[in-house]
């Protein structure tokens, strides 16, 4: 019996049910992307919709259980690692630029707007905590400022001389590295910034997950992750941010261990902020060295830092004395 009703003709064009529980439910089946032609053979401008912005494969989310909308939203995330394992060879001219400059005393700043600044933001504010880098050696500047952090500032991402008075707010020179994020690789904040920085000459890079885009056009270190439709159509907090974060988490962590931030694989230059950490650097004291928990901790209130202590260790005189709480120093 043939369905005439519009539900029914729109699953008739649908691909084959995803592999999950309950085949024959419409609702967990995945529509394929339609094009849009005008007449045989001709693509519209629908076809030319950036990937962030294609609308989603999954018809009918909203009526779909609990349980089906995380598989599938697990699915698709699964995803992500290998696209940006394709776009490793950029990620890596990217991260050796970062430490180019970085080595010779320059920052690294992030710019963005809506969920990629904030990304930013997180990334560079954790920089310091972690491997005890310098506050202001990474920078997360945001379309909005800080207040956009937490609410979204409207038209912000919209300006496109913004960027670009933000950067200069932090006397930004050619001994420091921009990188802008944004998932579209159109924000007119992100892009007009790093048009002037390549004006003043000050080295760049992006992360982005669309090709071909005017932000990919200005950056001198692209990286491009196409990580495909969401789905929600056009949230890309989700994929796409998931995408930038990974690249973001490479990025510092490479650059940070090369600066000489880690030991192994251990932060022994972090912030002994918390009671947390300093039982962690405990820990790595007393796996490196025959001390005591109070002995660890005492050399730890004296020298501050896991690295500090083990320096004492390997100091000439520190047979005798590293180990000593009670030791000159």
């Amino acid at each position: 019996m043939q369905c005439s009703s519009f539900l029914c003709r729109q699953t008739i064009r649908y691909h084959s049910p995803i592999k999950m529980p309950d085949h024959s439910n419409p609702k967990l089946r995945r529509t394929a992307p339609q094009k849009s032609t005008s007449m045989q053979g001709r693509v519209t401008t629908e076809d030319m919709v950036k990937p962030t912005e294609q609308a989603s494969t999954y018809s009918h989310f909203d009526r779909l259980s609990t349980r089906a909308m995380l598989r599938i939203m697990n699915r698709e995330d699964r995803s992500v690692p290998r696209s940006v394992g394709r776009a490793l060879p950029q990620v890596e001219r990217l991260a050796e630029a970062i430490f180019q400059q970085m080595s010779t005393g320059g920052r690294l700043f992030y710019l963005g707007a809506g969920t990629s600044g904030r990304l930013g933001i997180v990334d560079a504010s954790e920089c310091p905590p972690t491997f005890g880098v310098e506050a202001g050696r990474v920078v997360g500047l945001i379309a909005g400022g800080d207040a956009a952090i937490r609410k979204a500032v409207e038209f912000a991402e919209d300006q496109a001389e913004g960027g670009w008075k933000d950067l200069q707010a932090h006397q930004i020179s050619a001994g420091d590295m921009v990188v802008g994020l944004a998932a579209s690789g159109t924000t007119p904040y992100v892009v007009g910034a790093l048009a002037e920085c390549r004006r003043h000459n000050i080295p760049t890079g992006c992360i982005t997950c669309n090709q071909n885009t005017p932000l990919e056009a200005q950056a001198d270190y692209p990286v491009v992750v196409v990580v495909g439709p969401e789905v929600i159509s056009g949230s890309t907090r989700l994929k796409s941010g998931t995408a930038q974060k990974l690249v973001l988490n490479m990025l510092t962590t490479t650059v940070m261990v090369r600066l000489g931030y880690v030991r192994g694989n251990r932060m022994v230059h972090m912030q002994l902020s918390n009671h947390k950490l300093w039982d962690r650097g405990i820990r790595m004291l007393q796996q490196e060295y025959p001390i005591t928990e109070a002995e660890a901790r005492h050399l730890l209130k004296m020298h501050g830092s896991v690295d500090a202590v083990m320096r004492q260790f390997e100091s000439p005189r520190s047979e005798s004395t590293a180990s000593d709480p009670h030791a000159s120093h």
